[in-house]
């Protein structure tokens, strides 16, 4: 029960110190659910019924990891939070590499960016979620048939108000 309540506490100072937004967590949905042989996933409800999702790995990850990872558990994204003190950090990194590949172009429009954004080291991820796809949220599992098998039933989709 301590080890818990402590992985929620450092849960909590890691979105404050690397991403710079304060969480209070209501609710663990799921703890440390593997999402490949080296990266896990957390997800969990804030007391503003807001529901996010941590992803950490032993190994690098970049934007199209966490992105392919978020939609094999069946879930939605809303934001990729950059980290703490670049908001544009993802398009920073997209535009460095792509200078790299094309070091003539001078025009650069956010579309040339789409997959240079993928790009970007990422590790760990916050990422606020819109909707839980199926009531299901999956988890990575070597033996099953497509690799991937239901971790938790939950029901999440968030209504946008103005």
């Amino acid at each position: 029960m301590n080890d818990m309540i402590y992985d929620d506490l450092a849960l909590e100072q890691n979105a404050k110190t690397k991403f710079g937004i304060e969480l209070d967590i209501d609710q663990v949905i799921a703890r440390q659910i593997p999402l490949s042989h080296t990266a896990a996933a957390t997800i969990y409800l804030t007391k503003k019924k807001q529901l996010y999702a941590y992803i950490s790995a032993q190994s690098n990850l970049n934007l199209g990891d966490v992105k392919k990872f978020v939609a094999r558990m069946g879930l939605k994204p809303e934001t990729y939070l950059p980290p703490i003190g670049q908001p544009d950090y993802f398009d920073e990194v997209g535009k460095a590499h792509f200078k790299a590949v094309f070091p003539g172009r001078a025009h650069i429009v956010p579309t040339d960016l789409v997959y240079y954004r993928t790009l970007a080291l990422y590790n760990p991820a916050l990422i606020q979620i819109s909707e839980v796809e199926g009531g299901e949220i999956r988890q990575f599992d070597t033996d099953a048939h497509s690799n991937w098998r239901p971790a938790v039933k939950f029901t999440y989709r968030r209504i946008k108000t103005s």
